[in-house]
């Protein structure tokens, strides 16, 4: 059981439900991941620039504890686990696809807010 802190209204107001279900900045960007295919645990490693070990582990526990996200768990040496979005989970594309359209026309008027991705430098 997870001991996360609920808003008050989840459960009444279903924009506090939502917010709970996507309660921080990392489950929205897993979930942009996820909305690519199936990952497993290193990838999103990767993918989710930022994210401790710890904070990854627990929000996919709790994303899947919600329905949102589907493991799987191979049983080989050395253990391999893919996660991949349910059925509920897809249906947030929208969502998170509005958000990206959002971010991408604010960017747009607002250039100064821009960062450049860093590149990995060539190896010589």
């Amino acid at each position: 059981m997870s001991s996360r802190k609920l808003l008050e209204q989840n459960g009444i107001c279903p924009v506090a439900t939502t917010i709970d279900l996507l309660s921080s900045k990392w489950k929205v960007l897993i979930m942009r991941d996820l909305l690519k295919g199936t990952r497993r645990y290193s990838e999103l490693r990767t993918s989710v620039a930022g994210i401790s070990q710890k904070m990854l582990t627990q929000s996919l526990r709790e994303m899947t504890d919600d329905g949102l996200v589907i493991r799987k768990a191979f049983p080989v040496i050395p253990p391999k686990v893919e996660y991949h979005l349910s059925e509920l989970g897809e249906s947030m594309r929208p969502i998170i696809n509005s958000m990206a359209d959002w971010g991408s026309d604010y960017l747009d008027h607002h250039p100064e807010k821009r960062r450049v991705a860093m590149q990995p430098t060539p190896a010589q």
